[in-house]
């Protein structure tokens, strides 16, 4: 195959291309926010930052997002999945920043199995820093009894709830309105909505980066 084809091959796989968002400085995937195990339950919950979830209006609806996105899921079963997402991130169509990637612009872990392909595939890219927010701390935490974390993988857990509480272990992001930003602030706010040169979120020696709620 040549690498069109590979490339069509591979996306049939995984579902789609890896998409391409404005804010991100570099590519991302994402999965249908319908899936959401724990965000869909935060969804009816008042002043959580789930309620009114982004990837449940908006763009994603009027342009059919939503449902296209939907079959992706099942994919992740596949037993191509994981060569398919090491091909797709060595091979990217987009004028990125191909040495970061940002996992789940939309949706969320759905297994220990997922996170471990997941963790599979940043072992594949070693030279590629991931990053991957998620509320599925049970998920996160039964994966890491059984399997090793890798170097340029920062998973962070994301507070359910506006101006919450953070964690007292490990990695985090929240989302603060009432009160001041925990930890590191992100810059976006400031930068119409994008990173621009800021990596913060990859970097495993901030603990919590805070995003200003909007």
């Amino acid at each position: 195959m040549n690498k069109t084809e590979k490339r069509n091959y591979f996306k049939s796989i995984v579902g789609s291309d890896l998409s391409n968002t404005s804010k991100m400085p570099c590519v991302s995937f994402n999965l249908s926010a319908r899936h959401c195990i724990t965000g869909s339950k935060l969804v009816n919950v008042k002043g959580s930052v789930c309620e009114g979830c982004y990837a449940m209006k908006g763009f994603y609806r009027v342009y059919g997002w939503i449902d296209k996105m939907t079959p992706k899921t099942e994919k992740i079963d596949n037993p191509l999945w994981t060569e398919a997402m090491v091909w797709l991130i060595n091979n990217q169509l987009h004028n990125k920043d191909k040495n970061f990637f940002r996992w789940h612009d939309s949706g969320d872990l759905q297994s220990v199995e997922h996170l471990e392909k997941i963790a599979e595939v940043c072992r594949q890219t070693p030279s590629v820093k991931h990053w991957l927010p998620t509320r599925e701390d049970k998920i996160v935490a039964n994966w890491r009894k059984q399997y090793k974390q890798p170097f340029n993988l920062a998973i962070r857990k994301s507070v359910h709830m506006i101006d919450g509480k953070l964690p007292k272990v490990g990695l985090s992001s929240s989302v603060h309105k009432e009160s001041k930003a925990q930890g590191t602030e992100c810059k976006a706010y400031n930068q119409k909505g994008q990173c621009l040169d800021c990596r913060l979120c990859w970097n495993t020696k901030v603990q919590n980066i805070s995003y200003k709620y909007h």
